[in-house]
């Protein structure tokens, strides 16, 4: 219509004007042809569509790292992180660890959290992580700063922390994945052991989200009864990570798969991880608080369900792969 329009107010005026005699049919041809040909919009710019993925990401991050109560989950184990973003408080009458840190602006609620379950943040004697990403170990230089507690954690993951979490194999800018470096004072193997007052955790190196990532199993007492507790590390795969032919991460298949073999074979009753929509921390908080029994974080299914599902996610995404790569290389042939 908008065409039409045009023609009757501003082109055939200037063409009778004139006095040029116009082949009216070619005219009409070239008015449809001009409606059915759709207009070309100008293509967002590669910059342009990071800049709108970052402010996607940014938004999600700052909702992951809302306030969220601190509560005694389990024994000697406490939640000290954000709404998001987990941060575990394991007490011992010789101080206390810290499983992961969230961004360096997640540690005042830490703080915050540690305090008004009773305990003194300078308790703090020790920080594991689960891997090193931003959003888990952002807060470790502070947090070291404020506690003087020793970092420890995997080879792997120790090189990601001092580079600022820049020298990784993710899709996003170094400038959003980065954050203060630092620096861990002891080095973990798969299978060591961290002590504590009587509390003992143990590494398993489950690579794959990260070079490092690090789960981690202790016992709680919960009713006088022991229970297995798995703080998970994570295996997601990231948006534009490939799984084949990765030049950052060659092994990030095999890797994988390891891990998952390993994850597996772990004995679990409490299922406890990074990221709170993991393990149903919200649902589960409020489910403790009303006095639900037994304990809702003793849970066995949870965790097998879990893997299950994300090992099968995963080799859904490895076939495809496999299979893109195969077709590929047999229409070069």
């Amino acid at each position: 219509m908008r065409l039409w329009l045009w023609f009757y107010k501003d082109f055939a005026p200037t063409v009778l004007a004139h006095g040029v005699i116009m082949d009216m049919k070619r005219i009409l041809i070239l008015l449809l042809a001009c409606l059915a040909t759709p207009i070309a919009l100008a293509e967002p710019s590669l910059a342009e569509k990071n800049a709108a993925e970052n402010v996607a990401i940014e938004k999600e991050w700052e909702s992951w790292n809302a306030p969220f109560p601190p509560l005694r989950l389990i024994g000697n184990i406490h939640y000290v992180g954000a709404s998001g973003l987990s941060s575990f408080l394991i007490t011992t009458p010789e101080g206390h660890i810290l499983l992961d840190t969230g961004f360096e602006t997640t540690v005042p609620r830490i703080r915050d959290s540690v305090t008004q379950l009773g305990f003194k943040l300078t308790d703090i004697k020790i920080i594991l992580n689960s891997h090193a990403h931003t959003d888990h170990v952002g807060g470790h230089a502070l947090m070291k700063e404020l506690t003087g507690a020793k970092i420890l954690m995997s080879e792997a993951d120790a090189a990601l922390l001092a580079s600022g979490g820049t020298n990784d194999f993710t899709p996003y800018s170094k400038e959003m994945m980065g954050y203060r470096p630092a620096k861990a004072d002891r080095i973990l193997r798969d299978g060591d052991k961290v002590t504590l007052g009587g509390t003992t955790l143990t590494c398993h190196l489950t690579p794959g989200h990260t070079k490092g990532a690090t789960t981690w199993t202790m016992d709680a007492v919960e009713d006088g009864k022991v229970q297995h507790v798995v703080f998970f590390s994570s295996t997601s795969i990231l948006q534009g990570v490939p799984l084949v032919n990765n030049p950052q991460y060659p092994g990030i298949a095999a890797d994988l798969t390891a891990s998952y073999k390993k994850l597996k074979a772990l004995p679990c009753d409490v299922f406890l991880a990074p990221h709170t929509g993991f393990f149903n921390l919200a649902e589960k908080a409020d489910q403790l608080e009303k006095g639900v029994r037994p304990n809702p974080f003793i849970d066995s299914k949870a965790f097998k369900t879990f893997i299950e599902q994300a090992e099968r996610k995963f080799l859904a995404q490895l076939e495809s792969e496999q299979k893109n790569t195969s077709e590929k290389k047999a229409s070069v042939n």
